[in-house]
């Protein structure tokens, strides 16, 4: 079990709180927050009352576990991420502290139903997909182990954008989620930091000054994480930007009514919106303030934090772990860097060796290219002292490799941090590798691959700096919160301990094959499947057979996550059930779902394509009703919470060597769908826990994926040689599925066929021919609700909890508080 050998907070019984004591609770929020009498309360007024409630509930434990961290001088670690997709609050809280089912009593006496209220809550929309997800079920690992640890991030006024799909075009809205107010965080007036931009640098004998041109103020706002039934909650805090003093009183006075308040506009820019596109240098000039605007705030605050403990930062590294979630806090390396030696007057190698010991850093790619980079000449303009800084840095580290590792300038040149060429640009993967004692992936095969391509010279220097920790989820949202009724399920047949020790899973083993277990389990799935097609039928008006294999894919657009190679098979079904109607064909609902990036063409048009093939298929009466696809916008949590349950197939199907992790394909095996996927990421990992009959895995492998690579890839000869696929392409080049611009999908097409650089054509025959292996399980219903249920209770290994325990012990050096 994973909780084995680990010292964690006990579990609690919190005293008694009946039904009519939480009524009274609400009913107090209801009229004295929210200014609304029970007559006249709508649902919204109703959820927002409640969470003041819960929220109550779970303030105690939350100011104790902090108190309690400061009492013991414990370790802290510190996750800085610019992502945290946290999702609705209330389920969630509500069965944390463990008062569900008695809210919702409380509620039925007040004529209110919790179900209702829950679905009017507001998905903050703070990230962008996996690794804003991946965030946030750490923040709640953290709190459910009770470790001394804290989150910080940004307060994105709009989030990533509402996705909305208009003439099967993807078109961006803002996501303006604090419209409705935001209950469940608390305002910290008094935590507000100046942070600077601009301005120019000087030399004083050795001693750099750095002279800004521009201050933004952070405000901090604090978001309770509450941990599972253990008294104990953990803080994210959340950084918005404002102006500070940057009203001019003066121009007011005068009539400039707009200039007055224009530096206070574009100071507040800064936490306006999740990743501004980055097409345009003034995108990016906003992201790298964005990054450097956390990453300052959240220094400031530990540093603070620090010194109100030990009055002195000489102990900093003894007490202090701070974890880069990505590159997109990287900034913090150099910012420590200036804080100890420019504001708090430590030596440069004492500051570097205190750096290296505090900072860890996860990498979540093995794509070169997607590893950020920033032009000196932007950085020179916005964070002067910092690229001075990072030279320094440079300087050090280069000295160190000429003398203990080579001379070879070759060598030297792929490791420099700075990018020399047509423009400069800075590495800030390389100075997260630099600058950190401990380098994770977060797969089996992304650690090794890592090291062995990203990575392999910095391998080479630190070979004892890198590690693997693979990722998991939290049980809580994804099985308690998202599949209620197969939670109970489990609740009745092993006990309730699973949720905060997923290990325990392994003991519905016994009961595999067992019929009434089956059954269970398999009316579930049916019953979320009529719940997910009825929000298809109300919201898009697309009428899904339950009885149908539900096949789903919902993750970012992006063209290494291969949703072509997805279409291309659809197209070829399609085909194929109208030149043969009279066999006896599975039906299959596709689901799909993800946002592309606002400026990614490629990605745009797949989700055009999607729309235009599901709208000619849908309305093909020769399919019977046997084949759907459904596109469904503005995936988020809310909506994974929804769809997920509901999946009989889960497409995991990236290029071998491209996806670092994934964790939807864990929240589907924990939910009981089969996967469908190649052998990358964590999918290597799940079919080594469930086995090989339960899950159906295709395509080439990273060795031959490179193989290809390096004889010449030609994917023109696949599409010459199959006829199938060649089929395929030439109807959607023809524009069968865009008759009023056949043209339309042309240049997408093309680039599959002269370059595609992520194989899908390489890898199309076997994952059609896979698809059909799925089909002939699926009409065996015995053996595949057989298969579901291993794969259920085999994802103990892929509990967020053990993956946290992992980073605890490996890489930040803490304990649990021991809570009193």
């Amino acid at each position: 079990m994973i909780m084995d050998n680990f010292d964690s907070p006990f579990l609690y019984n919190r005293p008694e709180l009946d039904v009519q004591a939480l009524k009274k609770s609400i009913v107090y929020k209801l009229i004295f927050s929210i200014g609304r009498s029970p007559r006249e309360a709508s649902q919204r007024d109703w959820l927002n009352a409640t969470l003041y409630a819960v929220r109550d509930l779970v303030t105690e434990g939350w100011i104790s576990t902090a108190r309690q961290a400061r009492a013991d001088d414990a370790r802290r670690v510190y996750y800085l991420s610019m992502e945290f997709l946290i999702g609705r609050t209330l389920s969630n809280a509500l069965i944390a502290e463990d008062v569900y089912s008695l809210t919702k009593e409380a509620l039925s006496e007040l004529n209110v139903d919790l179900e209702e209220i829950i679905e009017k809550e507001v998905d903050p929309g703070l990230g962008n997909g996996g690794l804003g997800r991946l965030a946030a079920c750490f923040m709640d690992s953290i709190a459910t182990l009770g470790l001394p640890g804290m989150g910080y991030g940004i307060r994105y006024e709009y989030g990533m954008f509402r996705q909305k799909i208009e003439n099967g075009q993807q078109v961006e809205r803002p996501d303006a989620w604090l419209e409705k107010g935001a209950p469940w965080e608390f305002l910290r007036p008094s935590k507000r930091f100046y942070v600077a931009f601009g301005g120019n640098i000087h030399f004083e004998g050795k001693k750099c000054i750095w002279n800004p041109q521009e201050e933004v103020t952070a405000l901090a706002y604090d978001q309770m994480i509450p941990g599972y039934k253990n008294d104990s909650a953990a803080t994210l805090r959340l950084w918005s930007a404002h102006g500070g003093e940057s009203f001019n009183l003066a121009e007011f006075n005068r009539g400039e009514h707009l200039a007055a308040v224009e530096a206070r506009a574009s100071s507040k820019n800064l936490s306006r919106v999740l990743y501004p596109d980055d097409s345009t240098w003034n995108g990016r000039e906003l992201r790298l303030r964005q990054e450097y605007f956390l990453v300052s705030a959240s220094l400031q605050d530990i540093i603070r934090r620090h010194k109100r403990t030990h009055n002195s930062l000489e102990n900093l590294a003894d007490k202090v772990a701070i974890h880069l979630n990505d590159t997109h806090p990287a900034l913090a390396i150099p910012e420590l860097m200036r804080v100890l030696i420019d504001e708090e007057g430590f030596s440069w190698q004492k500051a570097w060796d205190m750096t290296r010991r505090i900072f860890s850093y996860t990498c979540h790619t093995l794509m070169s290219e997607a590893l950020e980079t920033w032009p000196v000449e932007m950085m020179a303009k916005i964070l002067p002292r910092h690229l001075q800084m990072i030279f320094d840095i440079n300087d050090h580290f280069l000295e160190y490799v000429r003398t203990y590792i080579t001379t070879d300038n070759d060598f030297i040149r792929r490791v420099s941090l700075i990018e020399e060429g047509y423009q400069r640009k800075v590495r800030m993967g390389w100075l997260s590798v630099v600058g950190s004692h401990k380098i994770n992936g977060v797969a089996a095969i992304h650690s090794d691959l890592m090291v062995t391509s990203t990575f392999a010279d910095f391998a080479r220097i630190y070979p004892e700096r890198f590690t693997n920790v693979t990722n998991g989820i939290t049980p809580r949202r994804w099985l308690a919160v998202a599949n209620p009724q197969l939670a109970t399920l489990f609740d009745k047949y092993i006990g309730t301990e699973w949720r905060y020790d997923l290990g325990q899973i392994k003991k519905l083993e016994t009961f595999v094959h067992e019929k009434d277990f089956k059954k269970a389990v398999a009316d579930i799935k049916y019953t979320n499947k009529v719940k997910l097609a009825d929000y298809v039928k109300r919201t898009l008006g697309i009428e899904l057979n339950p009885n149908a294999l539900f096949d789903v894919q919902v993750k970012r657009i992006h063209e290494y996550k291969r949703q072509m190679l997805n279409v291309l098979h659809i197209i070829a079904r399609y085909n194929a059930m109208l030149a043969n109607p009279e066999k006896d064909w599975q039906p299959r609902v596709f689901i799909l779902a993800g946002k592309a990036a606002s400026a990614y063409y490629a990605a745009k048009q797949t989700i055009r394509l999607i729309n235009d093939v599901a709208s000619v298929i849908n309305n093909d009466e020769r399919l019977q009703g046997r084949l759907k696809v459904v596109f469904i916008p503005n995936y988020s949590v809310s909506l994974a919470q929804l769809i997920i349950p509901a999946a009989d197939i889960s497409e995991q199907i990236s290029l071998a060597g491209t996806e670092a992790s994934g964790t939807s394909n864990m929240k589907f095996a924990l939910n009981g769908a089969l996967t469908l996927g190649t052998l990358d990421g964590a999918n290597v990992e799940i079919l080594e826990n469930v086995g090989e009959d339960h899950i159906f895995i295709f395509g080439n492998t990273v060795e031959q994926v490179e193989q290809l690579r390096r004889d010449g890839y030609r994917p023109f000869d696949y599409y010459q040689n199959d006829v199938e696929l060649r089929t395929v392409v030439d109807q959607i080049i023809s524009g069968q599925f865009s008759p009023e611009e056949p043209q339309r999908y042309l240049p997408l097409l093309q680039g599959l066929q002269y370059h595609d650089y992520y194989q899908a054509f390489a890898d199309f025959r076997s994952y059609v021919e896979a698809q059909n292996v799925v089909d002939e399980k699926y009409k065996q219903p015995d053996q595949w609700i057989e298969s579901a249920i291993q794969n259920m209770i085999n994802m103990g290994f892929f509990s967020s909890d053990r993956t946290i325990l992992d980073y605890a012990k490996n890489i930040w050096k803490v304990e649990p508080i021991k809570l009193k």
